[in-house]
């Protein structure tokens, strides 16, 4: 595990030691523990625990609170390495998954998601820098479409077996939920002893950075995490509540999901290298305004399960073509910004997260189909936002009215 390794020497590695082959293990094992806590999370709550909209809704403010704070690994890589980190946040989200039907209480499930919250965003902060630093510019919209591939395959094992054998086997939460969170633990484990420390050749500052020229890419990560929240706390819960999805149909859904993500992440990788970010973004912006306005449909003119089921699908696919926006910043920023710009993305992208949750819980409780029209205006902003993208962004012309400021023309 101290053993350091420059980046540029790596390709002398076996390819299972290379840090590409390290990133693509841990985006492999993360939502192994991630989604199997998410595909039982509703209807956990609702049958153990007798959740509500406004218990689910504070139950994901806590979940959120880490995020919010993950301007925190700033000050931690000061300390511990930037792959360590990855490797314990990973080992924190796999143990407080496997633990969690231990605690069939609101405070309880509260305080367990607090700690598998820590994990995961200190995990995601992490292993977007990492991303950022070991892909080169040409090759990180490929690379990352295939870890989304990746993460979805392995997924889909972990999904496919919950459907098969949850009623045969006569499965619980408990057993579910150790299955998943030990697996992950154990990977993280793993990486953590079995890899050398990766030495990247740009050095990463460890201090706060709040750039000016950065504003355009904090604004679309505030108003993307708005966005996401919504569809991450009620789309599911929705399934549950309103259709009455029990876990197998539930984890169904998520297959189907899954399996469109293998087919079509490596596809938007590739698009996204294409046509380039601006394009990418405003094709998802646009896609998800018509999405949630349609989950607004739903309780308007009472569509049915099928189409709940298949906007459910197409907001997944959406949701992928977001890494234009991490390879945007990248194409922009310094070589030494990313690691801390990393964390304080993150903390922008949770600060609607900390209290959207709670506030819209309590609307829900009055008119469901809101929540999903509110979403459809943020998804709107979002649109108008990304028109200042440039179709070749880099330093200096990080937004199209940059060439006001700048010899260099924006586009």
């Amino acid at each position: 595990m101290t053993q350091t390794t420059p980046l540029a020497e790596a390709a002398g590695l076996p390819l299972w030691r290379r840090p590409q082959t390290l990133l693509f293990l841990m985006a492999a094992a993360m939502p192994v523990a991630f989604a199997t806590w998410s595909a039982l999370l509703n209807n956990f709550v609702i049958e153990v625990a007798d959740f509500d909209g406004s218990d689910i809704g504070w139950l994901h403010t806590v979940r959120e609170i880490p995020g919010f704070l993950a301007i925190g690994v700033i000050f931690v890589i000061r300390f511990v390495r930037e792959q360590a980190l990855a490797a314990l946040s990973l080992l924190l989200l796999g143990v407080a998954t496997a633990v969690t039907a231990w605690f069939p209480t609101l405070g309880g499930i509260m305080v367990i998601t607090l700690l598998s919250s820590i994990g995961f965003h200190y995990y995601e902060t992490v292993n977007q820098s990492l991303q950022l630093q070991w892909f080169d510019k040409a090759e990180a919209p490929k690379k990352l479409g295939l870890m989304l591939s990746v993460g979805s395959a392995a997924t889909l094992v972990a999904y496919g077996l919950i459907v098969v054998l949850w009623d045969p086997l006569g499965l619980t939460y408990n057993i579910v939920y150790m299955a998943a969170g030990g697996f992950t633990a154990l990977v993280a484990i793993f990486v953590l002893f079995a890899y050398p420390q990766f030495e990247a050749p740009n050095p990463q500052l460890k201090k706060f950075v709040l750039r000016r020229r950065y504003w355009l890419f904090y604004l679309l990560q505030f108003m993307a995490g708005a966005r996401r929240q919504i569809f991450v706390v009620f789309a599911g819960f929705m399934m549950v509540e309103r259709f009455g999805y029990d876990v197998h149909q539930v984890t169904g859904l998520f297959l189907i999901t899954l399996l469109c993500n293998m087919l079509f992440a490596p596809l938007i990788g590739r698009a996204v290298a294409r046509f380039g970010e601006r394009r990418a973004l405003l094709f998802e912006y646009a896609g998800l305004v018509t999405v949630f306005t349609l989950y607004g449909g739903i309780y308007f003119f009472g569509w049915g399960v099928a189409v709940a089921a298949t906007l459910y699908v197409v907001d997944n696919l959406l949701f992928a073509m977001a890494l234009a926006l991490k390879t945007y910043f990248q194409k922009i920023a310094s070589p030494g910004d990313i690691a801390p710009t990393a964390a304080v993305a993150f903390t922008i992208n949770h600060i609607a997260a900390v209290f959207l949750p709670a506030g819209l819980g309590y609307l829900w409780l009055v008119s469901p189909a809101a929540v999903f029209v509110m979403a459809a205006c943020m998804a709107a902003g979002s649109f108008g936002v990304a028109l200042l993208i440039p179709r070749h962004p880099e330093p200096g012309r990080e937004t199209v009215i940059a060439r006001f400021n700048a010899a260099a023309p924006a586009e």
